[in-house]
């Protein structure tokens, strides 16, 4: 039994290469004018049936993945529970772990992370494409897409992601601080945020402890408590201020050198 999709195969009685879509020498007859019609339609069938299946397999069949060492990046079946980088020949692990129990062992992968309610995340690192946190972590946790946290109760442990949702029934405390790109808070949060982008506080929310981040945004019912500081987090106080001459006339005339004054010679008498 072979693929649908596939386009050849090999024979493994003698080794010889042909393909599955081609008819038997047995299986080719004559045909005559009435069944000249039906025979033109299951051939245009097959191909439609097959191109389907090239369709599908190329939409979803196919993910990108990054490698860990490297940064290289290439495309590989979805269905692959591993991969080697063809740059620098680094092992590559795409499978999804799903953690249920006490777990320590360091992860790095490019599937789903799933820390269900019983289950403790004690990895001193964990690597991941996207997480479900619904238990407890107590190592770093750096997540490359989405992390969502559907968990009441302490985590110890610290969070990056590339963007963070807090979900509507939690009610969670960071120790450590958390860094993200964005972050969606729909429950309750306590903890510090680092944002490169926005920090969004939806209705009947609530976030306490300092933002850094370039916007934030609090619906109707929300509710925000800490300090503010609205900027990149990797810009220093002075150069968050105005400069001298964005300050007016006189920030302007206060950086200017004063020119000496020359008075007219007086006339002779």
């Amino acid at each position: 039994m072979e693929y649908a999709a596939a386009q050849s195969t090999m024979c493994r009685q003698c080794g010889g290469n042909f393909s599955p879509f081609a008819p038997r020498p047995g299986q080719i007859k004559p045909q005559t004018g009435s069944e000249a019609p039906s025979s033109a339609a299951a051939e245009g069938h097959v191909p439609s049936m097959r191109r389907r299946w090239e369709s599908l397999w190329g939409k979803k069949g196919i993910t990108t993945v990054e490698c860990f060492e490297c940064n290289a990046k290439q495309e590989v079946i979805s269905a692959a529970a591993s991969t080697i980088c063809p740059k620098c020949s680094a092992h590559l692990d795409l499978r999804d772990y799903k953690i249920t129990t006490n777990f320590s062992r360091a992860i790095r992968t490019h599937g789903e992370v799933h820390v269900t309610a019983k289950g403790d995340l004690s990895s001193s690192q964990v690597v991941c494409r996207s997480a479900l946190i619904e238990g407890k972590i107590r190592g770093d946790f750096h997540c490359a897409g989405t992390a969502r946290v559907n968990f009441s109760g302490k985590v110890p442990g610290r969070i990056s992601a590339n963007h963070v949702l807090i979900e509507r029934k939690s009610v969670v405390q960071f120790f450590r601080r958390v860094r993200v790109k964005s972050i969606e808070i729909r429950g309750h949060m306590t903890g510090e945020v680092i944002a490169e982008s926005v920090v969004a506080i939806h209705r009947n929310a609530s976030l306490e402890g300092n933002v850094t981040g370039k916007s934030i945004s609090v619906e109707k019912g929300g509710v925000f408590s800490g300090q503010l500081m609205i900027g990149s987090s990797g810009l220093t106080q002075a150069e968050l201020l105005p400069t001298a001459n964005s300050g007016g006339a006189g920030a302007s005339g206060a950086g200017r050198v004063a020119s000496p004054i020359v008075r007219p010679p007086l006339p002779a008498t």
